[in-house]
């Protein structure tokens, strides 16, 4: 199992929500390239960015950011947040990030996924679900769409999505655990796919639990507050993780 550590960035700083309420942040630090280089060199292997000026503004607006951390690291990274349109999206790619996520676009302009499946391939695009009580919410997590998690999961599927990123809205930056009946049922449901659970992760027992699942492609975990608040250790997580590859 992948850990990834998290790096939300809001006005060029690294950050954290609760729940994804703008109106309760905690900033982490001024300079989220220095935070990807020490992610990087507690060994993790992939970072996991959100814009969330652009997931607000419906454009990207850290690409800046985006190109100092690339910069500064040589393990890949993945950003979500504002990609709207198929020029967004290879604007972002160009700016150094190796996957780009989309989540209320997906939900909205399904031929958008058509077409940059086309043009840059499955494994530079993920599919960003983002939950609330079963159904999925957009708009940097304001707005409820009213489409079901595993009926969205399984379209893009069948369009040729091979990843998804699931958040539990209502675990993420609470430290009360991942949603593991959720995370377990969308693994069944979209079989082809490779799922990464994001919300909840507090301890590395959490990376166990889901490790214990035993679902194949549940390919790894996004750690945010947790890391950032000195719960758990790069470490103590990657060691958890190792349970998937035994």
């Amino acid at each position: 199992m992948i850990i990834f550590p998290a790096i939300d960035i809001r006005g060029g700083k690294c950050v954290r929500l609760r729940q994804g309420d703008y109106q309760q942040e905690t900033v982490y630090g001024d300079d989220p390239a220095a935070q990807a280089r020490a992610w990087a060199e507690a060994g993790a292997e992939f970072l996991h960015l959100v814009d969330l000026d652009g997931a607000k503004e419906g454009r990207p607006a850290n690409l800046q950011s985006l190109r100092k951390i690339a910069a500064a690291i040589k393990i890949p990274c993945e950003l979500g947040g504002g990609i709207r349109t198929e020029a967004d999206a290879k604007e972002v790619l160009a700016a150094g990030a190796s996957r780009v996520i989309l989540g209320t676009v997906a939900c909205e302009k399904a031929e958008l996924v058509k077409s940059l499946l086309k043009s840059c391939g499955p494994e530079k695009l993920v599919l960003g679900i983002d939950a609330k009580n079963g159904k999925v919410a957009v708009r940097g997590w304001l707005q409820d769409s009213g489409l079901e998690v595993l009926s969205l999961a399984q379209k893009f599927a069948e369009m040729g999505v091979i990843r998804i990123i699931y958040t539990d809205i209502a675990t993420d930056g609470m430290l009360s655990g991942p949603n593991l009946k959720a995370v377990s049922a969308l693994c069944e449901h979209v079989p082809s796919c490779k799922i990464i659970a994001s919300g909840g992760v507090s301890c590395a027992d959490d990376i166990r639990a889901l490790c214990s699942l035993g679902k194949k492609n549940l390919e790894g975990a996004i750690v945010g507050k947790a890391l950032y608040d000195g719960r758990v250790s790069m470490a103590e997580l990657l060691d958890a993780a190792k349970l998937m590859k035994t």
